[in-house]
């Protein structure tokens, strides 16, 4: 499997971007899928979560903020982020989750006046 994420950029604070990753080689929809960052100087996190069956969970500074979803039929998973706070500043990742496949190019999200 091959994941390749983008839709970044540059955004102000209170801001939107969605986020997509799409995946070849075979179809992601057997395994939960997650989004996962990796701010300057920190560790990749995960960061949102869906399952095979559409359950989604988040980790608590993103509630409210970030939406998962999945299209089957595309094989694609997307990231809705809302209200951008600078602190979302990362380099952006899809993974399955838990981790599985290699780690594909992620995308950046800067969020800065």
């Amino acid at each position: 499997v091959q994941l390749q994420a983008s839709g970044g950029g540059l955004a102000q604070p209170g801001g939107s971007l969605r986020l997509s990753c799409a995946a070849s080689g075979r179809p992601l929809m057997i395994n939960s899928m997650g989004w996962y960052r990796q701010a300057p100087g920190k560790l990749r996190e995960l960061v949102a979560s869906v399952t095979s069956g559409g359950s989604t969970n988040y980790v608590d500074s993103v509630k409210g903020r970030f939406t998962i979803s999945r299209d089957t039929a595309k094989n694609t998973v997307y990231l809705q982020i809302n209200s951008l706070k600078p602190e979302d500043t990362a380099v952006y990742y899809c993974n399955s989750n838990p981790i599985y496949w290699p780690w594909g190019q992620g995308t950046q999200v800067t969020v800065s006046s």
